[in-house]
């Protein structure tokens, strides 16, 4: 694995042995991964799934962690990663009709948080300047863009 260059910050909270399924606590933690952490705890909030719940309290210990351990702010944080690793399966039986027996799979999985410090933006984008702006024409110069001035001239000379 590669070293990575870049100075910020990365904070990590990891539940094992959560009894829902990975591929259940997927679907939840698509929707968080690259949210700030208020917006992710909101989302978390209002998701109906039950994997929401232990997704959150992970969130939490993330938050925790970065607070009392680095001295970060919680919500200046960001998810960088989520993901859920599958865990063993407890196996269990459940008796059937004419002595046979089913397999009852009960899955458990491990969800990882990585919460990063939100990046900063390294340059401010430039405006054009006004000389530019003239250059490109007297549309562009009032913030249209060439395509939309060639369509409303031809639209214009096909009117008249």
């Amino acid at each position: 694995m590669a070293a990575s260059t870049d100075d910020t910050m990365k904070v990590r909270a990891q539940a094992k042995w959560v009894r829902t399924s990975a591929r259940k606590a997927r679907l939840v933690l698509d929707h968080i991964r690259g949210r700030s952490v208020p917006e992710a705890r909101t989302i978390l909030a209002f998701t109906p799934r039950a994997a929401a719940t232990d997704i959150e309290k992970v969130l939490r210990s993330a938050v925790a962690n970065a607070e009392a351990n680095h001295g970060l702010d919680g919500d200046d944080l960001v998810v960088e990663a989520a993901y859920a690793d599958e865990g063993p399966t407890l196996k269990r039986w459940k008796p059937r009709a004419r002595g046979r027996v089913n397999r009852i799979r009960k899955r458990t999985c491990h969800v990882t948080l990585v919460l990063s410090e939100k990046p900063e933006l390294a340059t401010p984008r430039r405006r054009r300047s006004a000389a530019t702006a003239e250059k490109a024409g007297p549309d562009a110069a009032a913030g249209e863009s060439k395509l939309k001035a060639t369509t409303r001239r031809r639209k214009k000379e096909a009117v008249a």
